[in-house]
């Protein structure tokens, strides 16, 4: 039996490869069990058995891929987010975890109990998903001004039995119909354009048309904070997701709007990571 056929041995092998990886044990076992269509349990349970040369062939080149940078979420297709698992391509984000905060905050706002909705730039669906899974009598909608993005969305929406979400094409408000929402909610582009973090990591295959906002980062968001008002009813939320050295400058911003209320919330890691104002006409 020769060893890097089994599962261990591929295990062993693959993190070899990966060992400039700070995740190089996880991503191995990840992988290999896309490949073998097995479980995590199965790895720990059968780590002898022998795999088909098929699936070690697509490991190991899925394994090189990673070593050269490629996304995890990419390479296998999903990635999971708040309870649910999303399909992801490389048209879109790849949904983070520190996203989680802004439908955590959208939550605990007292909106409607059939609150309508708005997930501006809504990417994989993610943060759309997530509030209609915990909120089945809100009307939510998603946009995005990618064609493929919309797809993808519509698609996890039919996998995760949230069809009562809608989703369709926009370029921020502009081919959204006159109608007010009761909250808005968005993680827009927010990255500045000569930002060091755009070459690193996963980053450097995502598109970057998702990422920059301009030399401050704050073109997208205070853009939708001068339009935002003509969609929300008197008391509504606009609530973004941004960098964690953002938080005063979108305060600024929607305190120019006219926005009150106004609060910055604070991720895992102790950093401003979601700003919000509530809407108040003059």
């Amino acid at each position: 039996m020769h060893l890097e056929s089994t599962i261990s041995g591929l295990l062993v092998w693959a993190k070899i490869e990966l060992n400039e990886q700070n995740s190089a044990a996880i991503d191995a076992r990840v992988l290999l069990c896309h490949c073998a269509q097995i479980t995590p349990s199965f790895v720990m349970t059968w780590p002898e058995k022998v795999l088909p040369v098929e699936v070690i062939d697509r490991f190991r080149y899925l394994v090189g891929l990673r070593k050269l940078g490629h996304p995890i979420a990419y390479l296998v297709g999903y990635r999971d987010f708040w309870t649910l698992r999303l399909k992801v391509s490389e048209d879109t984000l790849i949904p983070r975890p520190e996203t989680e905060l802004l439908v955590e905050q959208a939550l605990a706002l007292h909106l409607p109990s059939q609150a309508k909705v708005l997930d501006l730039g809504t990417g994989t669906g993610a943060i759309a998903l997530a509030l209609a899974s915990e909120r089945s009598n809100w009307q939510v909608k998603g946009v995005d001004f990618m064609p493929k993005a919309v797809a993808l969305a519509q698609d996890n929406a039919q996998q995760c039995g949230l069809t009562q979400v809608q989703f369709s094409i926009s370029n921020w408000f502009a081919q959204i119909p006159p109608q007010q929402f009761d909250l808005i909610v968005s993680n827009p582009p927010y990255v500045e354009s000569d930002s060091p973090y755009l070459s690193q990591g996963d980053v450097r295959f995502e598109p970057l048309w998702a990422l920059i906002s301009g030399e401050s980062g704050l073109d997208d968001i205070a853009k939708i904070i001068t339009q935002a008002g003509q969609y929300l009813n008197e008391s509504g939320w606009l609530l973004f997701e941004h960098g964690y050295l953002q938080g005063p400058a979108i305060s600024a911003l929607f305190k120019q709007a006219g926005f009150i209320a106004c609060f910055t919330a604070q991720d895992l890691n102790g950093l401003d990571r979601v700003t919000g104002a509530q809407f108040f006409p003059r």
